[in-house]
């Protein structure tokens, strides 16, 4: 599997998750299996089969935290001399030229992408119009809501 990029708040955020999931929900979710059982006959014990349910769906999500976090190539651009140039984990404000309307992004892994905080995936149509253009820039982007022209005004490498 190929690395996948991440920043540090993003690898931070599934570490707390992999945290809780092990130390807590599991625990929990261990007990009411217990508890299920004490109630007797397994074949019929809807309480048990639940907590069985949500024992699997619990490992199956630390299993996918782990994966990700081992392959992940965590960037802090924190640490690098910010140039102008649009990179992965970079604040980027653009301006569409056509409405006057500027909107700021920041450039994240897939798992940290949240339109509504302006967190933009790295993989969406926005951020790889983006990535490796410079301040000042004019571009085109083609988003599933048609072509769009805006300027690059600022980024930030925060």
């Amino acid at each position: 599997m190929s690395t996948v990029p991440m920043t540090i708040i993003g690898a931070e955020q599934l570490r707390k998750e992999l945290d809780y999931l092990k130390f807590e929900r599991r625990p929990k979710i261990a007990e009411a299996i217990g508890e299920a059982r004490e109630l007797g006959d397994l074949k019929e014990n809807a309480e048990y089969h639940a907590a069985r349910e949500e024992q699997g769906l619990c490992e199956a999500r630390v299993r996918d935290i782990e994966g990700k976090l081992s392959h992940a190539q965590i960037i802090d651009v924190t640490t690098m001399a910010n140039n102008g140039r649009v990179i992965f984990g970079s604040t980027v404000t653009i301006l569409n030229v056509d409405t006057d309307e500027e909107v700021t992004y920041r450039i994240v892994g897939e798992d940290e992408a949240n339109i509504k905080e302006n967190l933009l995936s790295v993989s969406s149509p926005i951020a790889r119009g983006l990535i490796g253009k410079n301040l000042d820039d004019e571009i085109s982007i083609v988003t599933p809501g048609g072509t769009n022209d805006y300027e690059i005004i600022k980024v930030d490498y925060i």
